[in-house]
């Protein structure tokens, strides 16, 4: 029986586990957002706890053992100085896992395992007007757009020679005609 046995041994040794683990928290750190099986997420997800809370303790001591750890002196940087930062609001609960499906080769249940605060990079929020009108772009039929796309082509057309003809106008020198030779007979 596993009464209170602690912890998953995913059929590996004991060193192989850990350095599993090791590697692993150091790319969600790294990245933020990581994708692996579900039993591997719901392991690391402790490791990832107990890491964050070292970086919320700030101390000599708390990064020496971050360090002992993760063995990435960017990584413990960067967990000290911008993720626990972040998280000084919170008890717990640090990393987020979410069900993404299955493996194609073994069917093994994947999850995508991310930190709560969490950004896209480049995560510029749209207004729901913009939301609607790329909604809407997805939903016309295709002809409808190839149409209002030809139609604003010819509008900005018309804009660049209009803006054209404006600047060219003060400073332009006009050109005189040139005579046709004459024939001589």
């Amino acid at each position: 029986m596993r009464h209170r046995v602690k912890g998953r041994k995913l059929s590996r040794h004991t060193k192989h586990r850990e350095l599993m683990f090791r590697n692993m928290l150091v790319s969600l750190l790294e990245h933020e957002r990581i994708s692996t099986t579900l039993a591997k997420a719901k392991e690391l997800r402790s490791w990832a706890d107990k890491v964050i809370s070292l970086g919320k303790q700030g101390t000599l001591y708390a990064r020496r053992k971050a360090f002992d750890l993760l063995r990435n002196e960017t990584i413990v940087k960067k967990l000290f100085d911008k993720i626990a930062p972040r998280m000084k609001e919170r008890e717990g609960g640090y990393t987020r896992i979410y069900k993404i499906g299955w493996r194609q080769g073994d069917g093994a249940p994947l999850s995508l395992v991310e930190l709560v605060t969490y950004s896209p990079p480049g995560g510029k929020k749209k207004s729901t007007v913009e939301k609607a009108k790329e909604v809407i772009g997805k939903v016309t039929p295709k002809k409808k757009v190839k149409e209002a796309e030809q139609v604003k082509e010819k509008e900005e057309r018309k804009e660049k020679k209009t803006k054209k003809e404006a600047k060219g106008a003060p400073g332009e020198k006009k050109e005189k005609p040139k005579k046709k030779p004459s024939k001589g007979k």
